[in-house]
């Protein structure tokens, strides 16, 4: 008797290992790949727009991609539980497999998938596998088993840990069922932002499984050995822009391990070694996530939830510049602004706005954490979270209460020579070298450049006293 595999497509859009759909066709006599949209479940965390845009190109690529295999994307939207029963019943499947996933509300979203599709008693066979960790949250813990709150023990129990990994091959087809369940077409799926600002977003991106291979092939033939002198410079091309293909699985944290194993020495070798080590910080902030449910919305530590911020009120008008890029600071307003236009940001800039932001500015971090969440290609709940509470020094590992980057002298330092804020605010192309990151210069000099009222000196000693007395208390 034929025996029917559905393989659940997530954030895992590709061929080449993907345990789950490994276990399919090594088990089953045909697989049946399915894909739905319920944003609902996701709540309060539902793709943003710049994530919905490059969901529906990373879709149409595996889509493409298994019809060469002679097999199809199944596409289907509305509550997962019945999309799943409904497809279960319409090809007869015996098993339905999928690659789990760690924001907290998807963890239960999922077990209860899994309990009520293994509670119908007629023997299907239910499975979920690991694509996106190189290590499960819960395998990684202290002596008394309790998570780690500094990134570097962390990291080095994984290089302890580290072990030779096997990637699971690409299947070359799969086998098609008799009887596909309907489908819906990827327009009615309505992924598409209805904003201008993303139809630029193709001139810097492209989505699917073979362009996030040729991107790292290239990192790893070109940068990656000056990885780590060059990964804070924003006005060269020293880092891989490699996230948002691995938030959506187009390749593998286990496929960069190989790659860059094969390319030379690992954990060895200084950039390969610094690159690892940003994969990790990938990883541990999904640990956290895994272990502090709490995060995306409340600081970790408690502390902080009694911070001093501004209300919301009087930060309204910092907050909408903030956004857009017109602060009257070059190296902010430049980082905005890329975000803006390309959907992504340098991880340096990321630093550097969002230290303005909550510090110079005294807005609440989770301001920052939405529009980042709407607006990133790569909006990673855990890694969103992580790097805004390490900013705003309310989160684990963050950076001291009194760590306030200068964004003129982090300009100077990481953009000396002004390439990175003059491709990005063109009213100062006319203003050469480093001084185009002086707020004074810029407004005085730049072409039509915003003027506003600046004062580092002082914002920053306000907030160096709001964090003052978070810390006695």
């Amino acid at each position: 008797m034929t025996s029917t595999a559905i393989v659940w497509f997530r954030r895992d859009l590709r061929l080449a290992d993907n345990p789950a759909l490994d276990y399919a066709r090594n088990n089953f006599d045909q697989v049946v790949p399915v894909f739905i949209w319920d944003p609902e479940s996701e709540q309060p965390w539902p793709p943003g727009a710049a994530s919905r845009w490059w969901l529906h190109h990373s879709l149409d690529d595996l889509t493409n991609r298994l019809h060469d295999r002679g097999s199809r994307l199944i596409l289907a939207q509305g509550q997962i539980q019945s999309e799943l029963s409904r497809m279960i019943n319409a090809c007869h499947a015996d098993a339905v497999v999928w690659n789990r996933l760690y924001e907290p509300q998807i963890i239960e979203r999922d077990k209860g998938i899994k309990e009520a599709l293994t509670g119908d008693g007629d023997g299907l066979t239910v499975k979920s596998f690991n694509s996106r960790l190189l290590f499960e949250p819960w395998e990684i813990l202290k002596d008394d088993d309790t998570p780690y709150l500094v990134f570097t023990p962390y990291w080095k129990q994984m290089q302890k840990r580290w072990r030779s990994v096997d990637r699971c091959p690409e299947p070359r087809e799969l086998n098609a069922p008799g009887r596909w369940p309907a489908s819906v077409s990827l327009s009615d799926l309505d992924l598409l932002p209805d904003r201008d600002w993303a139809d630029r977003f193709s001139e810097r991106w492209e989505p699917g499984e073979l362009a996030a291979r040729r991107k790292l092939d290239h990192f790893i033939d070109d940068a990656v050995t000056d990885y780590d002198s060059m990964r804070d410079r924003p006005d060269r091309h020293g880092t891989s822009r490699m996230s948002p293909h691995l938030h959506f699985g187009e390749i593998s944290p286990r496929q960069i391990a190989l790659a860059l194993n094969e390319a030379g020495e690992v954990p060895d070798g200084e950039g390969r070694l610094s690159y690892l080590s940003e994969i990790a910080w990938r990883e541990y902030s999904s640990y956290l996530l895994y272990h502090f449910k709490h995060i995306p919305d409340q600081p970790l530590k408690e502390k902080f939830e009694n911070f001093p911020w501004r209300d919301r009120a009087d930060y309204q008008d910092d907050l909408a510049a903030w956004q857009r890029g017109r602060t009257g600071v070059p190296m902010v307003d430049a980082g905005m602004r890329e975000l803006w236009q390309t959907g992504w940001m340098h991880n340096r800039v990321r630093m550097i706005v969002g230290s303005y932001l909550t510090k110079n500015l005294l807005i609440p971090w989770q301001e920052g954490a939405k529009w980042f969440w709407n607006t990133l290609v790569d909006a990673d709940l855990g890694s969103n979270t992580q790097g805004w509470q390490w900013t705003a020094g309310c989160g684990a590992d963050a950076a001291p209460y009194f760590r306030i980057f200068n964004p003129v002298l982090q300009g100077e330092k990481f953009d000396p020579q002004g390439d990175y804020v003059r491709r990005w605010c063109p009213e100062l192309r006319g203003i050469t070298g480093a001084k185009v990151h002086q707020p004074d210069v810029a407004a005085s000099q730049g072409d039509g450049y915003v003027s506003r009222d600046v004062d580092l000196k002082r914002t920053r000693e306000r907030a160096l006293d709001a964090y003052s007395e978070v810390k006695k208390s």
